[in-house]
């Protein structure tokens, strides 16, 4: 359906920036009507109970990514396991995300949502250490280079990229070269400069249940 990932930020109130270049204009569905779908006007949201704000909290987490319920808990229960044994469990659990290869080419300006950049790997436009990966999920690590394959420059959502590039500020751990639209992993992401648009906690509130 064409606006539901609309509604994912109409039902959260906020936006998650699921649809790009959109989200920033005035055509945002959080701008023309900051409710959720069913209400009308000004109506206020009602108080909601503690498992029904984990489940929000983990809604917002889960559709920033991009991800399936399947792929996302995998993701939570890895850290949970390990809860005890890290120093903060919900720092690992978004350098596991920010570290997804589709999240990468997203950090680096490449494609305006997370859903582009999934389909964007998934066609195989990049290459990884000069090899070719076209699985969403690759972890990247310190030291990788991505880059972009030349004859990818020809698809659409590329065309006059390196313009675009020009004002975007890439996360510091990713060290961007715009006129060869590549990168290299300078460090592993950190939770502070991902801002994620969550409380960690309560994620892992809700599947400890």
């Amino acid at each position: 359906m064409k606006n539901s990932k609309c509604k994912i930020c109409l039902r959260v109130g906020e936006k998650l920036f699921l649809k790009g270049d959109r989200c920033f204009s005035t055509k945002c569905a959080i701008v023309k009507k900051p409710y959720p779908p069913g209400l009308k006007g000004k109506s206020r949201r009602r108080g909601i109970s503690e498992y029904g704000k984990e489940l929000q909290e983990k809604q917002k987490l889960r559709n920033w990514y991009n991800l399936r319920e399947k792929q996302f808990s995998k993701y939570v229960k890895e850290v949970l396991e390990k809860r005890g044994q890290v120093e903060d469990a919900g720092a690992l659990l978004i350098e596991k995300l920010e570290s997804r290869l589709d999240n990468v080419i997203f950090r680096m300006g490449l494609a305006s949502s997370h859903a582009l950049a999934r389909q964007m790997v998934n066609h195989g436009h990049f290459l990884v250490n000069e090899r070719k990966i076209d699985i969403p999920s690759y972890q990247v690590k310190k030291g990788d280079k991505i880059s972009l394959r030349p004859q990818s420059l020809k698809i659409g959502n590329l065309k006059n990229i390196e313009l675009k590039l020009k004002k975007y500020k890439a996360p510091s751990w990713i060290k961007l070269n715009t006129k060869k639209l590549e990168a290299e992993i300078t460090q592993e992401p950190f939770l502070e400069e991902a801002t994620p648009p969550a409380e960690i906690s309560a994620i892992f509130e809700y599947y400890s249940r």
